[in-house]
């Protein structure tokens, strides 16, 4: 896989990555595309039709390529152009393995019994890609890695309010079990999408816990920081709009989709970009 699959990828999966992207020179996009690329073919292996055991070689597999990778000896195209640029903009290969292993957590474990074990599997699958990006932004000091891996976290549990029902269907609760029992909303009431106060009151306290890693990221920055960010900054607020999204329609993820429309995503970059660039007043 070359830097062209790399940017097909990413602009097949109809991420909101390909729109926080669109507007950055060539030579970032491009090691962005890579990137997600990489993570969104981790991603895949355990989301394929493949029964777990295959999954589990196949991820061994690739990890053990990412190894030969950093030698440039791996048989993964992909995977070789990931080493260069981890090299070109000195991102720590230890990033690459930690999606591996969040990846791994999702093949290995359906169900979190407290936030703290819910948060790893986050920083793993969530802020590990921001780690990997922010080199590549051009901002790595200490208030900016903490910004990214804020951000992650706080994508990731929208990413998980937002896709209760689906992921119920793979029996997947990503909801940590104390928070259920907490709100008195059993396993069974959300496989069979209850909606309820109970859920409503669980669904507030979980959003509540959303907003206010959002708010950590954004007192990580420092304003100088903000003009290398402005796509993970796109980021934030296309999901920080789908936080809102889902608060505005009384926490029912059971009914209908509370995904952006990518016209929607769209509008939200191109209103970020115009007061950066234009306006400067982010």
């Amino acid at each position: 896989m070359g830097s062209d699959l790399a940017a097909t990828i990413t602009k097949g999966s109809q991420s909101s990555f390909h729109y926080s992207f669109s507007f950055l020179p060539k030579e970032q996009r491009s090691a962005l595309n890579t990137v997600y690329a990489f993570c969104r073919t981790t991603d895949d292996i355990v989301d394929n039709e493949q029964d777990k055991n295959r999954k589990a070689v196949l991820l061994r597999k690739w990890r053990i390529e990412l190894g030969k990778a950093i030698k440039h000896e791996s048989n993964y195209t992909l995977l070789n152009q990931l080493s260069v640029i981890a090299k070109k903009f000195n991102i720590p290969v230890q990033h690459f393995y930690e999606l591996i292993r969040g990846v791994e957590m999702d093949l290995n474990k359906n169900r979190y019994e407290t936030f703290e074990e819910l948060r790893e599997y986050c920083y793993h699958v969530a802020s590990s890609v921001g780690l990997m990006s922010i080199k590549i932004f051009g901002a790595s000091n200490d208030r900016a890695l903490k910004y990214a891996e804020n951000l992650g976290i706080a994508l990731q549990l929208t990413n998980i309010l937002r896709d209760i029902k689906t992921d119920a269907k793979y029996n997947r609760i990503y909801v940590p079990k104390e928070d259920l029992v907490k709100f008195g909303y059993s396993e069974n009431d959300l496989f069979n999408s209850i909606y309820n106060l109970n859920f409503i009151n669980l669904m507030e306290f979980e959003t509540k816990r959303a907003e206010e890693f959002f708010r950590l990221a954004q007192d990580s920055l420092r304003p100088e920081d903000k003009k290398f960010l402005f796509a993970p900054k796109i980021m934030e607020r296309i999901y920080y709009h789908t936080l809102l999204r889902i608060k505005a329609n009384k926490y029912n993820v059971y009914t209908k989709s509370l995904k952006l429309p990518k016209f929607l995503q769209f509008l939200i970059a191109l209103k970020y970009l115009f007061k950066h660039r234009i306006l400067k007043t982010v």
